[in-house]
């Protein structure tokens, strides 16, 4: 067997000493090595190579990093000078990637420098000299080159320099409906039938301008193959030129597959990337672009346009007490009625959370978006029936108008979102259309939530206390905790301004649990100076009654500070009652079952059905001071005032009336037999030592007269 002769070119005497060990001491010893030091030593060798005959050179091994020439640069050169004959790379482990760009330029292969041995070096030299004669071969016959390229899984279709087809792998005659033997001399253009799939017009093809071009051509997006028997597929890759062994064009080879599926799947993607994927509304994002594009219509007709943001209110509640699924099941039910109100040329978004976004364009009037509002507040007011819970739902709706109060994407939204929060300041489940003084209510709103952030842990609340008074004996029988923000900068806040911020915010949960135990607290204080035992109230929010361990932990409050149950009052509003009733019978049997005592605070404001009241564990029925206010000069508001009265004695429920602040209004209740009344005729909120001194004065006047009603520290 002759030998094969391998050029080395290295400089380092041990590496080609190592490399000609290596393949001397081979099983078959079928290596001759020329070693060479340089680059240019080498490029001298192969020019000879051209010219002699006789033994020829079959392979190269080439360290890049040489005397006279480093890196890439290297193969450049040797690959350039012989591109016929195999290279294979020696490299040390840092400078792999080179050896791997090389490969990726044409060398056959590269081994690591620490890693040669006579097993490894010889058979990666025999299996690359295979490879290279191999190669050759398949260029030069026809028939292998075929099983090539029907061995591949895409489509494979190639042309003569004519732009004649020549072949077809099966999956090209699957996807063009032509045998590769039909085919063979027909003119590519008939065979591969392409057109734009937007435009339907015929696209050049790109076979014959990778051969006008002699480089390769891609596809054009969108393209469209139509089958010989009319059936579309979208296809993508490209062609390129083939050439012959002297360089020169001699036909062209595309390279194409089925991209339907890949197509669909792209054009899900893109619908997923801009809907919502709860309610499949459009998100954020189409909204933004719609919303601009309604915006440029708007500007060039000269025409207004309404976005309406909603939120659900309390929504935050629901999800927290009835879980995620339920939650979302009634943003999905939300969505739907959303849908119902509006046009079809109108946008219904998701923003995220409990918040939607209305896109109403080409608006004539502003009092239409008004009416759209409205629509939306009847529809969703409707209970929404979500397993075995009938949950009542109100929404806040901000309005903006544009071009009025804003005139691009960003200023129309903030816009529209300072006046939902104006109308959920305003009480909810109402519509407000933005003014440009809400910018400073929002500023306002955003310090009082940044205040809130730290205002438990600064200690910074405090509770102040109001009486209840017997009404016949002018005795305090009961006492009322009311919260207070002492703010370093704003002095005493009121509940009224920062409660429902700290609703919104998720602040009220932890600070309605110092209000309970504060308030506990203090009542014990009072026990142990030897006042009387009082019933305690405080308010609790719905958020808070939903939380799922708010009634274990009332249980560990009253256990910590060691109050009788039985001296605590929770006060409930009838609209939390009615928002999801059958979760909340069970709450409230709950606490009734820890000897806690419930009242219902506001009476009269909400649903005031005499039906919801029965179904619950009520205690007490507090008479609203707006009622209260006027009995004295409104006959209708003393009829309700009575009618309550009586309607708690008839079902054993203790009726307390709120805001009594005239002698006449006392004066009323007495004679209608109400049995507790509180409000500043008696006394004022006051701080803990203040009411202490005030409980004193009741204690000595327990055998006194009424006449003197008003009780002062």
């Amino acid at each position: 067997m002759s030998q094969q002769i391998i050029l080395l070119i290295q400089e380092d005497p041990a590496n080609a000493l190592s490399v000609r060990e290596a393949l001397s001491n081979s099983i078959d010893g079928c290596f001759k090595v020329e070693w060479l030091r340089g680059c240019q030593e080498g490029l001298d060798r192969l020019a000879r190579e051209g010219n002699q005959r006789g033994d020829r050179i079959a392979a190269i091994l080439v360290d890049l990093f040489l005397p006279d020439s480093r890196g890439i640069d290297t193969f450049d050169s040797l690959y350039h000078a012989a591109p016929q004959i195999p290279i294979l790379v020696l490299s040390s482990s840092q400078d792999e990637d080179i050896a791997k760009l090389a490969v990726q330029r044409g060398a056959q292969d590269y081994l690591l420098q620490a890693r040669l041995d006579s097993y490894l070096l010889p058979k990666a030299l025999g299996s690359m000299i295979g490879r290279a004669a191999n190669a050759e071969a398949l260029f030069e016959e026809k028939e292998r080159a075929q099983v090539t390229l029907n061995s591949i899984g895409d489509a494979v279709m190639s042309i003569d320099i004519w732009c004649q087809v020549t072949y077809l792998n099966a999956v090209a005659e699957n996807l063009t409906g032509w045998s590769c033997a039909d085919a063979a001399g027909h003119p590519v253009e008939e065979v591969f039938n392409i057109i734009d799939g937007t435009t339907r017009k015929p696209m050049a093809n790109p076979m014959a301008a990778a051969i006008r071009e002699n480089k390769t051509e891609a596809l054009t997006p969108n393209c469209v193959l139509i089958r010989r028997d009319g059936h579309e597929a979208a296809i993508e890759d490209s062609s390129a030129p083939i050439h012959d062994r002297r360089g020169r064009v001699i036909g062209a080879v595309m390279v194409f597959h089925d991209a339907s599926t890949a197509r669909a799947l792209s054009l899900k993607m893109s619908y997923l990337a801009q809907h919502d994927s709860l309610t499949d509304l459009p998100n954020r994002i189409l909204l933004n672009d719609r919303l601009t594009q309604a915006i440029a219509l708007a500007s060039r007709h000269q025409q207004k346009l309404a976005l309406l943001f909603l939120d659900v209110d309390r929504f935050k509640h629901i999800n927290d007490s009835l879980g995620h699924a339920v939650g979302d099941r009634l943003l999905q039910s939300v969505a739907q009625r959303l849908i119902a109100c509006v046009r079809t040329s109108d946008t219904v978004s998701r923003q995220g959370g409990d918040e939607f976004v209305v896109l109403l364009p080409e608006m004539k009037h502003a009092k239409s978006a008004a009416v759209i509002a409205e629509k939306i507040m009847a529809t969703l007011a409707t209970p929404h029936s979500i397993d075995e819970h009938e949950l009542h739902v109100t929404v806040s709706i901000g309005i903006v108008i544009y071009p009025d109060d804003g005139k691009d994407p960003e200023t129309l939204m903030k816009n529209a979102d300072f006046a939902m929060y104006h109308a959920k300041d305003a009480g909810r489940n109402n519509c407000q259309f933005f003014k440009p003084e809400m910018n400073v209510r929002a500023a306002e709103r955003q310090s009082l939530e940044n205040g809130l952030r730290h205002a438990l842990e600064r200690q910074e609340f405090v509770l102040h206390y109001q009486p209840k008074i017997n009404l016949e004996t002018g005795v305090i029988i009961g006492v009322e905790a009311l919260i207070r923000w002492r703010h370093p900068d704003r002095g005493l806040v009121p509940p009224a301004q920062f409660i429902p911020v700290a609703e919104e915010c998720g602040f009220i949960v932890a600070i309605g649990r110092w209000v309970l135990r504060e308030a506990c607290r203090q009542a014990c204080v009072w026990q142990e100076r030897g006042v009387p035992a009082l019933r305690i109230a405080i308010n609790i929010s719905a958020i808070e009654l939903r939380a799922k361990d708010f009634v274990a932990a009332v249980r560990d409050i009253l256990a910590e500070t060691g109050l009788e149950s039985g001296c605590l009052e929770l006060e409930l509003t009838e609209t939390f009652l009615m928002e999801d009733s059958k979760s909340t019978v069970t709450v409230l049997n709950d606490l009734k079952g820890l000897g806690v005592h419930l009242a219902l605070d506001d009476f009269g404001t909400g649903y005031s059905s005499l039906s919801y009241v029965k179904r619950f564990p009520i205690d007490t029925l507090k008479i609203d001071q707006s009622f209260v206010r006027d009995l004295v000069t409104d006959a209708d508001d003393a009829s309700i005032v009575s009618a309550v009265i009586s309607m708690g004695k008839s079902l054993h429920m203790r009726v307390v009336a709120e805001g009594v602040e005239t002698r006449e209004q006392l004066e009323f209740l007495q004679k209608h037999d109400c049995p507790v009344g509180q409000g500043y005729l008696f006394s004022p909120p006051l701080g803990a030592w203040e009411f202490t001194q005030l409980l004193g004065q009741s204690k000595r006047r327990a055998a006194g007269e009424i006449a003197d009603t008003r009780l002062s520290a």
